[in-house]
Order: structure tokens, then sequence, then C-alpha cells
């Protein structure tokens, strides 16, 4: 068995349930209206946020450990992971500042907005990242 792709398979597929949950539960969190629903969809969205910056960075650490080098990215794939970086980070601040926030339904629901543009973009980017890499 190879060991190399059994933990890119197994980081893959973090990944995948990370961008699954992190577009869902946005859209979810929009469809429901009630606050103790989109606080727990919040927390499940900042886990998932979470899961999608550690399992890039292992995707990395794999790559480095494997062959003592980063991915060799240029041009169109490195800005594509650049937007993949800044949505991690701004999903994992917005979807924190809700669950500590106490704010109105209608600032939750731009945030929700937000967070579904944010993880929508961030999918987008992988599928570009995928191609130029």
């Amino acid at each position: 068995m190879d060991i190399q792709n059994l933990a890119y398979a197994i980081t893959q597929i973090f990944h995948n349930f990370g961008a699954v949950t992190v577009v869902g539960g946005a859209v979810f969190a929009l469809l429901w209206r009630a606050t103790d629903v989109q606080r727990r969809l919040a927390r499940l969205v900042l886990a998932a946020w979470l899961v999608q910056a550690v399992s890039g960075v292992t995707f990395g650490a794999i790559s480095y450990y494997y062959y003592a080098q980063f991915p060799d990215l240029t041009g169109i794939a490195v800005a594509a992971l650049v937007v993949k970086i800044v949505c991690a980070a701004l999903g994992i601040s917005l979807t924190g500042w809700q669950l500590l926030a106490q704010s109105s339904e209608a600032t939750r629901r731009h945030s929700w907005m937000a967070l579904c543009f944010l993880g929508m973009l961030a999918l987008s980017a992988a599928a570009v990242l995928r191609w130029f890499s």
C-alpha cells in the first residue's frame, strides 16, 4: 500500500466534508431563522472552516514530508490558494464573531449570506487550484 497516497486520500476526505459543511451549514442557517438552530450551525460551520484550514496545511505537510519541498505552484494556482486561505480566515473570523456577538436577525442573515459566498468562492478556488497545479 502506498502510504503517501493514503495520507492524501484521507486528508482529501476531511477536506471535502469540511467544504460541504461550510456551504451547507450556511445555507441551512439562512433557511432556519431560529436563533438556537443558527448558533448550533455556527459551531458546526466554524469547526468545518477549521477542518478546511488544517486539512489544507496537511496537504502541504504531506508533500513536504515525502518530497522535502512544498508543491510547485505558480501563477493562477498560487492566486487560487491565496483566495482559499483568505476565505478560510474570513470564514473562521465571521463565524466566530457570530458565536460571540449578540446581533439582530438582519445582521445574522447578512453574515450567513457572506459565509455562503465565502464557502462557494473557496470551492471555486479549489477547482481552479486543482486544475492549475
